[in-house]
């Protein structure tokens, strides 16, 4: 609150004395007011450099006020403490602030330093001690402790000054690291008079101090005032605690210490700035009413600078040639009205500027007449054009000595450098507003509009971002951009005025303003841009703002009609950030393919070192790049990674083609190509909704790694499983079904064919090649057929079924025959069949029963080992897709449940078929003897089961000791089956030799019953739901022999009858079973019929 009031009470003070000085001034108490040189009125007088005090004296003592020494005399006081009129004399207040100059000196200062130049004592500060605000504020050119003082001239200032100055400036520059600007020039037309940077940059300080002059800020130092040595550098080396530089301000405030702080900022000697300020004003005596800043300044200068005021002639005639080149840049070379008649007044205007320059070599009487002969014509050709109204009202009623706006935005531009810091070029002085405000007063003289200021300013800032690489600059040079108007922005006036300036550069086409300083900008920014992997590896900050200063200047080059005519379709702001994306991927892409390339081959392939590579730049480019395309491009991230693909695809195409096998490249190249695609599809997918992912991925043209993957696997795995096929083949051939141990009952064959089916899948998946499922299903094809092949070669030694059964015997009757009557007219059998056979078997080769015991171990170990092995192969598959990430859809899931289906159905009717060549070949040939041949021989009575208990259950123990657990029952229910086969042929077709009363039916139902039990065994056996199910069959025929011989012959008669139309007689059996238990009975009535009616011979029992 006390700060803010304390202003407010500083501005009503300077409110309150302009209104004072006004009064004062317009009142009779002045005699008579002389105005300060280009000034015409009071109001072009800044009323606050005026002395009050100086005033009052003036009223006083009743004399003439000169406002020039008013102001002057308020310089001078300005920097001295002030004193007070009252009490001690020597009692005075600081200027500065005593809290923040820190606590006085602890040590005597160092003596005083003489001076290498005779006579004079200069103040020089200690250099290790902060200077004492009274005696930076004493006259530079007296010393504090001497009182004797001399005159300093303009030579002695400019001898101890240029020079210590000029090296102390370069050797603080020479710390920092600049950047190459040259790409960033301004396509202006070089100078053909050879004027240099120098040359513009002191010129441009004296257009400003003749337009400063016409404000009356002009004031030349007073010739008491002596200077420092180091006055020029003082106060931009001097630097606070904080680190602030000190303001110029705090020793001249106002127009007086701003141009101070320029001339310090351009660096021009003080000598140069006295001479230039004396000359300006001399230059206005005897013109009064005109204005400073419609002189033709190099002119004025010319005539009114002496040659005595330079230190030597050297300097004089330098000085002098600038001149000469400035005013034939202006009024010849870059003029925008020129002269009437072009060769003439050009070739006369020539002349007479080197006659000038010829003049100092000359005697000095000659050479004095001569210039000055020359000057008068020179102002007389040279003045007209200077006042000529060219630019009509938009910059003012009058126009200066050069028109051209090529020369005057050089000269601006000029200007607009001394807003940076002296010492950090990629900082703004802190004097930046005051000193743009400043230069706003060179606009009339210059030419300058607001769209030109702006434009110049963004250019000056971005080449100085270019230099220092400063952040803030840059943010300084976009807010610049923005401030250009565009097209429909900017008057009717401005547009023609911008429209007339043109300027041809050779090599580049003719160019309008905004092309002459925005184009560098472009393609500068167009040149980072089209590499921004290269140019902001570090970060994406400075590179968003790059992407807005190329298209803030890209849309204003845009409305200028030669860019419109030169892009008859403009691009967009995407196809632009289009262009970025793809130069950069092509630079990147270049650069990683060039390292791999030198990589040495026997670690990894190139190939696969470049797509990990690229997969690592899209990962940087996705995270760092594209959320600043994005904002311009919404598909950024597509066509960066589109691009990516497609120069990948380039490289990998020729290896494709080549790839034949599955080599050692192969398999490096492969998985990294295919990981990358994968990698690229996953990125497309997450910036796209789903229904434009997938249009977009079908735009790529695929590696289709997968497919010539596939075929090279699907070759490896034929030739594997060849392998294997000829492994399972030699092992079945040497197998010589033995148990492995007592633990592991089955044979080795089988261990040795898992072990080689296994070792193949285990190769299968150490391919970290891209595989479909269709490479899955060949392996599994392939196993599967080896274990088909594996079992059938197992079965392939079993006779048949038929070859162990003996032959059935030929059907005979009873042969006590007894007369009946024939009630059958028609044969039933054909009598071919009831021909005599063979009654022996034919000698076969019959497997023992372990050896069959164990080839069911060895198929039962096949199945189990099976699922297991299935499971892995899934399990290893499954890893292998999730770890690919594979977005296409595969049918994995429903084809696993038939993968082995073919070997479970071939080994498991293997089994069955050793199952039952087991059972059938123990009880028709291991237990034949007693079971077929004696059984019920001679009566049933006299030959029972019982007798078959005993080696039955030998050759079950046998079984039940060798068969492993799971395939007991299996087995036995096997044996059950062979055994009820045997009794049925016993009862049924037992040969002459057996015959049966009704009698018996009940003792072969006993028989049934004690061989059912012994399969059921108390329960430790077969399952008796199992058993009775099986006994079923041969329950149903012993019941027939229970029946009398009539109802056999009566339903035989039927059952003949009705099985031609399909069906059975009541007793539910069939013609051949009726017939084969009536050639069994012991019965002339039987033996009757059977002989009328199917002619079966006599038994010879």
């Amino acid at each position: 609150m006390e700060e803010e009031n304390a202003i407010d009470l500083l501005q009503r003070y300077r409110r309150d004395r302009r209104v004072l000085l006004d009064f004062i001034l317009s009142g009779s108490l002045i005699k008579k007011v002389v105005m300060p040189p280009g000034a015409v009125t009071l109001d072009d007088v800044d009323l606050d450099q005026v002395s009050i005090d100086y005033v009052l004296n003036c009223a006083k003592k009743s004399e003439m006020l000169e406002l020039s020494e008013a102001i002057r005399d308020y310089h001078d006081h300005t920097g001295l403490p002030q004193m007070s009129d009252t009490g001690s004399v020597g009692e005075f207040y600081l200027v500065t602030d005593p809290e923040s100059s820190g606590s006085p000196p602890k040590r005597p200062p160092p003596p005083i330093p003489i001076s290498a130049v005779p006579n004079i004592a200069v103040s020089a500060p200690p250099p290790s001690f902060p200077s004492s605000p009274i005696a930076s504020n004493v006259s530079r050119s007296e010393s504090i402790d001497s009182t004797h003082e001399r005159e300093l001239t303009v030579d002695d200032i400019e001898d101890f000054e240029d020079d210590d100055d000029a090296s102390m400036v370069e050797n603080v520059r020479a710390k920092r690291t600049l950047n190459d600007a040259s790409d960033l020039a301004v396509k202006l037309p070089s100078f053909s008079t050879g004027i240099t940077d120098d040359d513009l940059r002191e010129t441009a300080y004296e257009v400003l101090l003749a337009c400063a002059g016409a404000t009356g800020g002009l004031i030349v130092p007073s010739k008491e005032k002596k200077k420092d040595k180091r006055s020029s550098l003082i106060k931009k080396l001097g630097r606070s605690k904080t680190g602030s530089v000190v303001s110029q301000s705090q020793s001249a405030p106002g127009l007086v210490g701003l141009l101070e702080t320029m001339r310090v900022q351009l660096e021009i000697s003080e000598a140069m700035d006295i001479r230039t300020k004396q000359g300006l004003l001399n230059a206005l005596v005897g013109k009064s009413g005109k204005r400073m800043d419609t002189l033709l300044v190099p002119l004025e200068l010319l005539c009114c600078v002496a040659r005595t005021e330079f230190s030597d002639k050297k300097a004089f005639i330098r000085w002098q040639k600038r001149q000469l080149k400035v005013l034939e840049e202006g009024l010849v070379n870059h003029p925008v009205v020129g002269f009437g008649e072009p060769g003439r007044r050009t070739n006369e205007l020539r002349i007479l500027l080197a006659k000038i320059e010829e003049s100092e070599f000359l005697p000095s009487s000659s050479g004095e007449l001569q210039r000055t002969e020359c000057l008068r014509s020179l102002r007389e050709i040279a003045i007209p054009l200077a006042e000529r109204p060219a630019r009509g009202d938009l910059t003012g009623e009058i126009c200066h000595w050069a028109d051209g706006y090529q020369f005057n935005v050089r000269l601006y531009e000029k200007l607009l450098l001394s807003v940076f810091d002296m010492l950090d070029e990629g900082k703004l002085t802190e004097e930046v507003e005051e000193i743009l405000e400043l230069l706003k007063s060179t606009w009339r003289v210059l030419g300058i509009t607001e769209t030109i200021h702006h434009t110049c300013f963004a250019w000056v800032l971005f080449r100085q971002y270019v230099i220092t690489r400063e952040h803030g600059v840059l943010l300084h040079a976009i807010e610049q951009l923005n401030k250009i108007p565009l097209m429909e922005q900017r008057g009717q006036q401005e547009r023609l005025h911008l429209k007339s300036l043109r300027s041809e550069v050779e090599g580049e086409r003719d160019m309008s303003f905004l092309q002459a300083f925005l184009t560098p900008i472009q393609r500068w920014a167009d040149k980072q841009l089209g590499d921004y992997h290269l140019h902001f590896s570090e970060g994406s900050a400075t590179m968003e703002k790059i992407v807005a200063v190329a298209m803030i200047t890209r849309r204003l080059l845009l409305e200028e009609p030669e860019t419109q005519t030169v892009h008859s379709l403009p691009i967009s702001d995407r196809d632009q950030i289009e262009m970025y994306i793809s130069s950069s991927i092509k630079h990147a892409f270049t650069r990683i393919y060039q390292v791999v390339e030198r990589v040495d081959m026997s670690h990894e392939h190139p190939l696969a070192l470049l797509a990990e590579e690229l997969k690592k730049l899209l990962k940087k480019d996705s995270a760092i790049f594209m959320p600043v395309l994005q904002q311009r491009h919404p598909q950024a991230t597509v066509v960066s990674a589109s691009l990516v693909h497609k120069l990948y695809g380039h490289k990998l195409k020729p290896f494709l083609d080549s790839a034949e096998h599955l080599s050692e490249d192969v398999i490096s190249v492969f998985p990294a190509a295919e990981s990358l695609e994968q990698f690229i599809m996953a990125l497309i997918t997450s910036v796209c909704h789903e229904e434009n992912a997938d249009i977009l991925l079908r735009k790529l043209n695929q590696y289709q790694i997968e497919t010539k993957s596939g075929t090279l696997v699907l070759r490896w795995v034929n030739s594997q499983l060849g392998r294997i096929l000829g492994w399972v083949e030699r092992v079945a051939q040497q197998e010589h079904w033995e148990p492995i141990s007592l633990q592991q009952r089955h044979a080795g064959s089988i261990v040795e064919v898992y072990r080689i089916v296994e070792e193949t899948v285990d190769q299968f998946f150490g391919l970290k090649v891209p595989m479909r499922f269709s490479e899955l299903n060949s392996l599994f094809r392939g196993i599967d057929n080896a274990l088909q092949v594996y079992a059938n070669l197992v079965v392939n030694d079993l006779a048949s079924k038929e070859n162990l059964i003996p032959p059935v015997p030929i059907l005979t009757r009873y042969s006590k025959e007894a007369g009946i009557k024939a009630f059958v007219k028609k044969e039933l059998f054909d009598s071919r069949v009831l021909e005599p056979q063979e009654t022996r078997p034919r000698e076969i080769s019959v497997l023992t029963t372990p050896t069959l015991c164990v080839q069911l171990n060895t198929l039962y170990y096949a199945i189990n080992h099976l699922n297991k092995l299935e499971d892995n192969i899934w399990e290893q598959w499954t890893n292998k897709r999730s770890q690919e990430k594979l977005l296409r859809k595969s049918f994995d899931d429903k084809s696993k449940k038939d993968t082995f289906d073919g070997s479970r159905k071939i080994l498991n009717a293997a089994m069955e078929r050793i199952c039952e060549y087991t059972g059938t070949k123990i009880i028709f040939c291991d237990l034949r003897i007693p079971f077929l041949d004696n059984l019920y021989k001679p009566s049933v009575s006299g030959s029972r089961v019982d007798v078959l208990i005993e080696p039955l259950d030998m050759e079950l123990s046998q079984l039940c000791d060798i068969v492993v657990e799971p395939l007991r029952d299996r087995i036995v229910t096997s044996l059950l089956q062979a055994s009820l086969d045997g009794l049925l042929r016993v009862i049924l077709d037992g040969g002459p030799s057996r015959v049966f009363f009704p009698g018996d039916a009940k003792l072969l139902e006993e028989d049934l019953e004690a061989v059912k039990e012994f399969f059921i065994s108390g329960g430790d056996g077969l399952p008796r739901g199992v058993v009775e199910n099986q006994v079923a069959r041969v329950r149903h025929v012993i019941k027939l022999h229970g029946y009398e011989t009539r109802e056999l012959i009566d339903d035989l008669k039927s059952a003949s009858t009705l099985e031609m139309q399909g069906g059975k007689g009541k007793l539910g059996v069939d013609s051949k079973t009726l017939l084969r238990v009536l050639c069994h009975r012991s019965d002339s009535e039987a033996s009757q019929f059977l002989k009328k009616q199917f002619k079966i011979p006599k038994s010879s029992a």
